[in-house]
């Protein structure tokens, strides 16, 4: 019997080592995932200089760092990282036996004869030998699962800086509007005196008046209407700082500055830079090991188990003191009626395999979609920047020639009037092309997984 034993320990042993290895990632292709036009082989990228040399406007960097600390999603993901640590270690300690106390006492008599009190208190320990992996894949499984939670918090933490430099840029747009909207309302009223003075001489009329005050009016309009934008992105900001709403210290839009040169490095590097690729990745190692382990539950287990303790019960004899017991066993189990289903559930955990396998292929190409988006979008502002700089000075130009046409010759105040509107839509465009050209900048951080 014990060498039919050590015959199948052994066997075991040299089946499993055969069946079960650990996790090797799937052949992925990264060529050209960036695209033709950026592809490249210089390893250099913007998220090596780390994000407060990206973003090195103070404020904006006191709004990061307050973040970091308050941002109750993200100490969220921080505790998923202490629940997957416990998680592993548990699955750490499954190798070890468990040992149990389990006293037990008490009294009898029969027939009347005096009683007779018995007791046990036995310390019992139970081993299960890992012959096919089970333990094993159960803690590397439980592994990926730490792996998982530390890049899902490195994937809200690089969400978050993003979010806020994001949020913040909005803001100084939305004061560079408001500065030029102020600007243009300034213009209008002069333009209203203008007409009112003309119409004094007889060189204009009611109705010149009157369709200039509406442009006065709009342009009044806007300014409420950006006042209550500044304060939703204020408050929406102070939602990722943990904080209650209130005024958001900042700079200019023209006081921002963003690299010359946008390297985004190699494509192969976002499996170890990129956390929501490397998350995904993980759950695929989780779906591996799972495979693993509904495989192992087809085949035998082997437990050992023994007691010792002291006990005053021998059977029909009790003596006292009592005397030392001592007991051992083993058992091998193998499924027979629910083989069946094991095999189904190796099947369902092949398929989740597959499934988390596509998702993590599929997060790679939204990744190299995302760069691809992020540099387009830069690229595309600054390449806007010297037309829209002539096209400011022409409409400049444009104005002041109306203004003083209509004061001294036949031009109206219609032409004024289109002059001063298209002046005000091209400065307003420049301001979006900028805020553009900075939110690209910000979009390319987050694609290609962040700065330290």
């Amino acid at each position: 019997m014990k060498r039919t034993i050590i015959m199948i320990m052994a066997a075991s042993l040299l089946t499993a080592c055969s069946i079960y290895k650990p996790y090797s990632r799937p052949e992925v292709q990264t060529d050209n995932l960036y695209g033709a036009e950026y592809a490249t082989a210089d390893t250099a990228s913007i998220t090596d200089i780390g994000w407060r040399e990206l973003f090195d406007d103070e404020p904006l960097q006191r709004l990061i760092d307050t973040a970091l600390v308050h941002n109750t999603d993200l100490q969220v993901a921080r505790l998923r990282i202490t629940e997957a640590e416990a998680t592993l270690k548990a699955a750490r300690l499954a190798y070890l036996p468990s040992f149990n106390v389990a006293p037990t006492g008490g009294t009898s008599s029969f027939d009347g004869t005096k009683a007779a009190w018995t007791y046990s208190v036995p310390v019992t320990a139970s081993w299960e030998v890992d012959i096919f992996n089970r333990l094993t894949n159960a803690k590397r499984r439980s592994r990926a699962a730490l792996l998982q939670s530390e890049a899902y918090r490195d994937a809200v933490q690089t969400q978050l800086i993003a979010n806020v430099a994001d949020y913040y840029y909005q803001l100084l747009g939305l004061d560079a509007r408001m500065a030029v909207t102020e600007q243009a309302v300034e213009r209008y009223r002069e333009q209203v005196r203008v007409m009112r003075a003309l119409k004094a001489t007889g060189d204009a009329n009611d109705a010149g008046i009157a369709q200039t005050e509406a442009t006065l009016h709009a342009a009044e309009t806007t300014l409420y209407d950006l006042q209550y934008s500044i304060r939703q992105t204020e408050n929406s900001l102070a939602l990722l700082l943990g904080d209650t709403p209130h005024a958001i210290e900042r700079t200019t839009l023209e006081a921002q500055s963003a690299p010359a040169e946008l390297a985004v490095g190699v494509p192969l590097q976002l499996l170890s830079r990129r956390p929501d690729i490397r998350q995904s990745e993980q759950a695929l190692v989780q779906a591996f090991y799972a495979t693993a382990e509904a495989r192992a539950a087809l085949y035998p287990s082997l437990t050992l188990s023994g007691s010792a303790g002291w006990t005053n019960s021998a059977g029909a004899v009790v003596t006292n003191p009592g005397k030392l017991l001592l007991s051992a066993a083993g058992s091998l189990l193998q499924p027979i009626f629910n083989a069946g289903q094991n095999r189904a559930r190796v099947k369902i955990a092949k398929a989740q395999q597959e499934e988390t396998r596509l998702a993590f292929q599929q997060s790679l190409l939204n990744a190299g979609a995302e760069v691809n988006n992020a540099l387009t979008q830069v690229q595309t502002a600054r390449a806007k920047t010297d037309s829209r700089s002539e096209q400011l000075r022409s409409l400049e130009r444009a104005v002041e020639s109306t203004q003083l046409l209509m004061r001294h010759s036949s031009t109206t105040y219609l032409e004024v009037l289109a002059a001063q509107q298209a002046l005000l839509s091209a400065q307003l465009s420049a301001i979006a092309d900028r805020l553009s050209e900075l939110q690209g900048v910000v979009s390319l951080y987050h694609a290609l997984g962040g700065g330290i």
